[in-house]
């Protein structure tokens, strides 16, 4: 891909309703009037890189997505998203169907980064991948979910039809590292993949807006995963805001930072313009090496464990 990559991704899991979509999982009801003037800012500000996901509500997600992307010329924005294996159909190519529908809800003939979200049957998927990739349907293959060995499997699979994984895309942030203990960043380092952060702010609980009398919205799945942790997480985000009174940015911000600190693109969740201008700011912000080291003691020191329903540890 010869376009420039910003240093953080844009998130649109939280955009609009359904199944495994902002409502259900964030306890948002976002609609396109609301997120139209969320995606103008990021694009006035270079923010061009945006992840979503043919699950992410039920195709909505890449629905609304789409619509803002008709207006603007296609070289100026980079789209991410991704195959479900859970979702698939049951036609000859299911990887083809789903990127055939992405395609269409996103408005566009070709997809930046196409993932294989996660690694049901990595034998099966990965083959799948490849002649969208030799048609140019698709310029950089990821795969999200996967652990170093399913990894590196893929990477042989790949390069046998001289292609190769571009990208990494798992779950990273001060209170979930696994990726970086089981060596998956060092692997990506050393052989030019580049390693995208998800839920790098745990879904709001490292933004300090959530505490013990500001818990997530009752019955979402926030809730649910973070509500009972909010009392041991005081501290770490405490010392997210002191680190980010000196850069002049919030304890989001600072968390981000750390993350980009890390070698990684984070992707930021945005559902409101004062996020994109935060998420701007903070590729901007340099950690010391002693401020990144700070925070990940007093995250391990929280001993919250934010591993998913959907997710397996790295290690």
């Amino acid at each position: 891909m010869d376009k420039m990559m910003p240093k953080v991704a844009l998130g649109a899991w939280s955009w609009g309703t359904g199944a495994v979509g902002g409502d259900k999982v964030f306890g948002n009801h976002l609609s396109q009037d609301d997120l139209k003037s969320v995606f103008e800012n990021a694009i006035k500000n270079g923010l061009n890189l945006w992840d979503t996901a043919a699950i992410y509500g039920e195709g909505s997600s890449e629905t609304i997505l789409g619509n803002f992307i008709k207006d603007i010329r296609r070289e100026d924005i980079i789209i991410s998203t991704k195959f479900t294996p859970q979702i698939a159909s049951e036609s000859a190519n299911p990887i083809q169907t789903m990127l055939n529908e992405s395609k269409e809800r996103l408005n566009t003939n070709y997809i930046d980064i196409y993932w294989i979200h996660n690694p049901m049957d990595v034998e099966k998927w990965t083959p799948l991948v490849i002649p969208l990739a030799k048609s140019g349907q698709i310029k950089q293959i990821g795969v999200s979910n996967h652990n170093l060995n399913e990894i590196k499997r893929v990477n042989e699979i790949l390069g046998k039809e001289g292609l190769k994984i571009s990208a990494v895309q798992n779950h990273f942030s001060l209170l979930h590292r696994s990726s970086e203990k089981a060596g998956i960043l060092e692997y990506c380092k050393e052989n030019d993949i580049t390693f995208y952060a998800y839920m790098v702010l745990e879904q709001g609980a490292l933004t300090g807006k959530y505490n013990m009398e500001n818990p997530f919205p009752k019955g979402s799945g926030r809730a649910e995963s973070y509500n009972n942790s909010l009392k041991e997480l005081e501290i770490l985000i405490e010392e997210l805001r002191n680190i980010g009174i000196k850069y002049n940015v919030s304890p989001a911000q600072t968390a981000a930072a750390w993350a980009i600190a890390k070698g990684t693109i984070p992707i930021i969740g945005v559902t409101k313009v004062h996020q994109v201008e935060e998420a701007y700011q903070a590729a901007n912000i340099v950690l010391t090496e002693n401020e990144v080291n700070t925070l990940q003691i007093l995250a391990d020191k929280t001993r919250v464990s934010t591993l998913r329903e959907w997710e397996k540890e790295m290690i």
